[in-house]
């Protein structure tokens, strides 16, 4: 296949033969040499593995089918050996039917598609001086010990070119391409051959080949076992070290060897790593606070005035409230929420608004020392023109170019996909398919609602009737309680299914796209799943804070949705605990599920097959075959990881001042999680192809978001949700003169001044409750604090006084904090470089060398050519003059 986009850059990938002239793969039998990573020969390394079942021996596809594709694979053999791949076959040990094809790429194929890739090898050791850090004495109880993986080489790099192969640092031509480096070139050919053409249109690509069965997997090779090292002596047994000294959860205290995984695994596997170890070091501050902030709680919640004022029998005995449902439900007492006052005053204090500060700056200072800390491995990884140079087109793209347009910049032809009009229409198309489904989640969400308003009035009028047993059990099966579970359990199967089905969607819009680059894919995917993802897991937090107990009415005339169901009230405790409540389960709970399935699904599954496979034969295996039997690590690779971390970060951020411990809850998971990644890639894994990454993708701006967000969440729930406000407010205003009796600020008679009174007689039919009213007195009080006038008040049950105070008060408020951090956000994005002078020298000493090596070797080559053409001229004047003067 000749690229139409890129003529006389990249060269060939084959047409398709004559059936008399193609090549086939060397046929060789097993050696019985379970760790060797070569050939049969021992000298060439096996680069790549592709298996396939023998057509012949298929019994599931008719004649006709197997033939067409034992044609295309033998097409598609034939073309990678055209291409100049060396194939050595062999037959399964455990399975007759599996034929291994073992790839190799010699040194003339690495070097012409590594120039063709652009990408960066070594043309000298960096010879910059390193400053140690401050921190280095410290650390270094915590780092790999360097005897067992040694500290990578720092070389200066740059984008290699054959024609100046002697400038670049070449000891040996079998090292001088890393084993990751040659899997990724070996798959980019594979990705590019041509195995068929129909209808004037090329077919190409592995990708291609293993979706329709063709063959069964395709994969590099691990180059060890990771439970001991290898017996070849040459092999160095990587994958071994990196599960001993990282992946082991004995090392879960310990600094991960970033160098080590990026060699083994690839930038774009380090690249996550480095991240999640970043967070979770940045977490280790947040929870340090949170847990402070939460411990003073604890140690306050005693000296609480209002919650004392609730549990005093005399005060919130006295106090009897309205009914929290038309008709099925009773009065009751305050003081039964005692325990739940004591609760929320542990998360409702001084301390919580602190901390919602300090996470408003602390997110920042986590995303400008990433941005440092990813400079400094774009260079150290040789990423940092990644996407200018390197980055090539996904042959998915490729294929599809069928329309010629004229570039404004080169004024020559060139083949894209589609017109400007065929891409309006795509977008227009994805961008309403991805509105559709965040709609169809927020009706769901209001289907819940609905169903918690609806249902609660059924709890309310039959549960008690139809529990028989103890008073513990009518204790704690409440109709609310009966209403949360029943409601969150529906909620969490719509979630589910939802994930499942908009997964597959999202994957299905972003191929009708048809993103350029793979960088390009990944991130269109990426905010489309994160969008869903972000309405899915956080709707019922933002209904609980900012839409639960607010638009209720009063007991005379309470607020119904769609004129039928009664709004929800806050329970006793207040929306703050609920909230917070809510929190932990979430995120425990969500933490928890999440890393069972990643050990127990991959474990399960490779524990099958391995039995499956030992029940057959005994017989020695090669290392090609355990890592066929491993589970293959998926075409999104670690999406759904980092969408996991993303969730969280959400979490540990736009909530926080709800509940201060979710930071200590993520760190604790985090540091699982890093081992937890590590164990599958190492254990439960075929080795992923090595990628390139610059950065994380469409994460950043992602985070940077949540961040900003983040600042309007938490002011709002310290405004709105909690009732911090109101309680200053009455402190400074309303506990004396002129509104209040006390002669000095206290918050003696806070509850008594913020609870409405209702009198009983202004009940409608519709609402009354259907039992009888006990006790002498003739009102009730509002479950919410909704501060309004009293019967009798000729603005009877209009908002007071107290009422615009208190909103005044929150919005000057929201507004104080939110531009007090903001501003405090931009002083610190400004004093705090996104590269370090340290990382900015090496790149201009990098550019300077690369300069100096390759560009002034040429022009001293020009330079000595044009002295020797100079010589002959004047050779030849000088001759010439005598001549003349003879």
């Amino acid at each position: 296949l000749v690229l139409e986009l890129n003529q006389g850059i990249i060269p060939s990938y084959g047409t398709v033969p004559d059936q008399q002239n193609l090549h086939t793969p060397e046929w060789v039998d097993f050696d019985d040499k379970t760790d060797t990573l070569f050939f049969k020969d021992g000298q060439r390394r096996i680069d790549f593995v592709l298996v396939y079942e023998d057509e012949s021996k298929k019994m599931t596809h008719k004649r006709s089918d197997r033939k067409k594709q034992k044609r295309k694979r033998q097409v598609y053999e034939s073309n990678l050996i055209n291409n100049g791949l060396h194939l050595e076959a062999t037959r399964s040990v455990l399975d007759e039917k599996l034929i291994f094809v073992k790839v190799h790429a010699p040194w003339e194929v690495l070097c012409t598609y590594a120039e063709v890739m652009h990408i960066k090898l070594p043309l000298q050791h960096n010879d910059l001086k390193t400053r140690d850090s401050a921190f280095n004495w410290f650390s270094r109880f915590f780092r790999v010990d360097e005897n067992i993986i040694k500290p990578e080489q720092e070389f200066f790099t740059a984008p290699f070119q054959k024609e100046h192969l002697s400038n670049f640092y070449i000891q040996d031509k079998d090292t001088f391409f890393n084993p990751a480096t040659r899997s990724r070139i070996v798959h980019f050919i594979l990705s590019r051959v041509e195995y068929a053409t129909k209808n004037n249109v090329k077919k190409f690509g592995i990708n291609k080949l293993l979706d329709t069965g063709i063959y069964k997997a395709a994969f590099p090779l691990h180059d060890s076992s990771f439970r001991h090292p290898s017996t070849d002596p040459s092999c160095p047994s990587e994958r071994y070290l990196l599960y001993r000294e990282w992946a082991h959860p004995k090392n879960i205290f310990k600094l991960q060897p970033l160098d080590f995984i990026r060699k083994y695994y690839g930038e774009k596997i380090g690249i996550y790593f480095a991240w999640l170890g970043f967070y979770t070091n940045m977490l280790t501050v947040a929870a340090v606070v949170g847990v402070g902030c939460f411990l003073y709680g604890c140690l306050t919640k005693d000296n609480c005035t209002w919650s004392q004022e609730v549990c005093d029998p005399n005060i919130g005995g006295n106090i009897i409230m309205c009914p929290q449902c038309d008709k099925v439900c009773t009065y009751w007492n305050l003081n039964i929420t005692c325990e739940s006052s004591k609760k929320l005053c542990i998360f409702d204090s001084f301390g919580t608004l602190v901390f919602a500060v300090f996470m408003g700056i602390w997110v920042t200072l986590f995303l400008e020392f990433w941005k440092r800390r990813q400079a400094e491995l774009e260079y150290e990884w040789d990423t940092v023109e990644f996407l200018e140079q390197e980055e090539q087109v996904r042959p998915e793209y490729e294929a599809r170019c069928t329309h010629v347009v004229m570039n404004e910049i080169t004024q020559q032809e060139e083949h894209v996909p589609y017109t400007a009009c065929g891409k309006c229409v795509r977008m227009t198309f994805c961008t309403s398919a991805i509105f559709f489904w965040i709609l169809l989640i927020i009706a769901s969400v209001v289907g819940i609602i609905v169903y918690r308003l609806s249902v609660f009035l059924v709890f309310s009028a039959k549960l008690s009737q139809h529990i028989s047993g103890t008073e513990v059990i009518r204790k704690y099966l409440t109709p609310q309680t009966a209403t949360s579970v029943t409601a969150s359990l529906i909620s969490f199967v719509v979630i589910m299914i939802l994930n499942i089905i908009y997964e597959k969607v999202a994957i299905l819009i972003t191929d009708f796209e048809l993103p350029r680059t793979q960088t390009d894919y990944e991130n269109s995917l990426t905010t489309k799943m994160f969008l869903f993802q972000f309405v899915n897991y956080y709707s019922s937090c933002f209904y609980i804070a900012f839409f639960k107990g607010k638009f209720v009415g009063h007991p005379g005339s309470p607020v119904y949705w769609l004129g039928k169901y009664r709004n929800e009230e806050c329970d006793p405790g207040g929306c703050l605990l609920e909230l917070t409540t809510q929190l932990a389960i979430i995120v425990g709970g969500k933490a928890i599920w999440n890393n069972i399935q990643e050990v127990l699904l991959p474990l399960v599954k490779n524990l099958i097959g391995r039995y499956s496979a030992a029940a057959k034969s005994e017989k020695v295996v090669a290392r090609w075959e355990h890592d066929y039997h491993l589970q293959p690590i998926g075409k999104l690779g670690l999406f759904y990881e980092y969408l996991e971390m993303v969730i969280q970060f959400g979490f540990v951020t736009l909530f926080v001042a709800s509940f201060p411990l979710a930071p200590l809850l993520a760190l604790i998971n985090n540091m699982l999680e890093i081992r937890l990644d590590a164990w599958k890639l190492t254990t439960q894994f075929r080795r992923m192809v090595p990628q390139k990454a610059q950065d994380i993708g469409a994460w950043q701006p992602i985070l940077q978001g949540i961040a900003i967000l983040a600042v309007v969440t938490n002011a709002m729930i310290i405004a709105f949700t909690s009732d911090m406000i109101p309680r200053l407010v009455y402190y400074w205003s309303f506990s004396v003169p002129p509104y209040g009796s006390h002669s000095s600020h206290t918050m003696k008679g806070y509850i008594n001044s913020t609870l409405s009174v209702f009198n009983i007689s202004d009940f409608k039919n519709v609402s009354k409750p259907l039992s009888p009213w006990f006790g002498n007195q003739m009102t009730c009080r509002q479950v919410y604090r909704d501060l309004r006038y009293p019967p009798g008040h000729q603005h009877q049950y209009e908002h007071n006084i107290y009422y615009w105070h208190v909103i005044a008060a929150k919005l000057a408020f929201i507004i104080v904090m939110e531009h007090v951090i903001y501003f405090v956000k931009f002083i610190i994005s400004y004093a705090i470089p996104d590269v370090s002078q340290k990382t900015k020298s090496k790149v201009k000493r990098e550019k300077y060398l690369t300069q100096k090596l390759l560009h002034e070797n040429d022009l001293k080559g020009v330079k000595k050519t044009m002295g020797k053409i100079a010589d002959k001229i004047i050779k030849g004047a000088d001759s010439t003059f005598r001549h003349k003067d003879e």
